[in-house]
């Protein structure tokens, strides 16, 4: 339906080809299996390898077995037929109570991380409704009650068009919409730093490239009316109105995200999508350095985007990294890293 999250999976992909050239023991490390499509993808590009494919180990993590048992049984019998020398290691946790002794990395192997849309809920803090006062929340809850009527009272394009009359346009780069507060992102801050720790050839970040954790709800609401008002203009030109997937995407997917953005607090609220600009600084201060995308890697995402028919698809290279856009609006950001010495 949308093709963001596989032109992630082709930019990963080439970018961990290109960073195990010459390793004959890989290991990778996906921090949310739940997909196989991209790992049978990369077997099939590792058979083809000029020096010969390597032993490859993957290591998934899910809360839930019976999604790491499909999992495995698909890349077990992908690699048997392309005769790939393969191990699965799956391991049920949710991230968040993930030990990292499980990991089980070894002397020898060449390392990767994927993580796909994982990061940002580690910026969920308990306090984090705590650090308003009391007043500051009455306040703030009247003018936000206020304009949360004013949505009842015309369409989608009107509000957004009051907005911008009014004199507000989302910020990409705006600090305060989503301050790197010390309390709010140490639970990230130590996650990181357990993953620098393990000494990864390369990690290879995809995330949600939007300003959802602003600390009022004014600002989420209306950076949340940009963003998921792009993502239904997505699927209104691309997806039939009767379509039961479309359907379920707009009530199970994007509704449930648009009442995590707006209508929870502290640690309840695991929706805090960032920019990439803040996520270039986290991964930075945990002793990651940023490693270009590949030209002919970014080549294949464009080549992806141009064969789903649609000219709304974009992409754009920022310091090294890809947002992928629909028309002019980031949606989503990949980023590859490797850790400084």
């Amino acid at each position: 339906m949308f093709p963001f999250i596989k032109v992630a999976f082709v930019l990963s992909n080439q970018a961990i080809i290109e960073a195990m050239e010459g390793e004959k023991m890989v290991h990778l490390i996906d921090l949310h299996a739940a997909e196989p499509a991209q790992w049978i993808a990369l077997l099939q590009a590792f058979s083809v390898r000029p020096e010969g494919p390597p032993h490859l180990r993957i290591t998934g993590i899910h809360p839930h077995k019976e999604v790491l048992d499909q999992m495995a049984q698909k890349l077990i019998e992908e690699a048997e037929k392309l005769d790939i020398p393969f191990q699965f290691n799956p391991i049920v946790s949710r991230l968040e109570n993930l030990e990292i002794e499980k990991l089980r990395v070894k002397t020898g192997e060449a390392l990767a991380i994927s993580s796909v849309l994982q990061l940002h809920a580690f910026l969920a803090s308990d306090d984090e409704l705590g650090k308003k006062s009391p007043s500051t929340l009455k306040n703030s809850n009247g003018v936000n009650m206020q304009r949360v009527r004013q949505m009842n009272q015309g369409t989608l394009g009107e509000l957004l068009e009051k907005d911008t009359a009014n004199g507000y346009s989302p910020s990409p780069d705006s600090a305060s919409s989503s301050p790197l507060s010390s309390t709010a992102s140490m639970k990230t801050d130590d996650f990181l730093n357990s993953l620098w720790g393990l000494s990864p050839k390369l990690m290879v970040v995809t995330e949600q490239d939007s300003n959802h954790n602003g600390s009022t709800l004014m600002e989420r609401l209306l950076e949340a009316l940009y963003t998921y008002a792009a993502l239904f203009d997505c699927l209104e030109s691309t997806v039939s109105r009767t379509s039961m997937e479309r359907l379920k995407v707009e009530k199970m997917l994007f509704g449930e995200e648009i009442k995590n953005i707006i209508a929870f607090e502290g640690a309840g609220r695991k929706e805090r999508h960032e920019k990439l600009e803040k996520w270039i600084q986290r991964l930075d201060m945990a002793g990651f350095g940023n490693v270009s995308l590949s030209y002919y890697g970014v080549l294949q995402g464009r080549r992806m985007l141009q064969g789903y028919g649609c000219d709304g698809y974009r992409m754009k290279e920022e310091n090294g990294s890809v947002v992928i856009c629909w028309q002019d609006r980031p949606l989503f950001s990949v980023s590859a890293w490797k850790c400084r010495k």
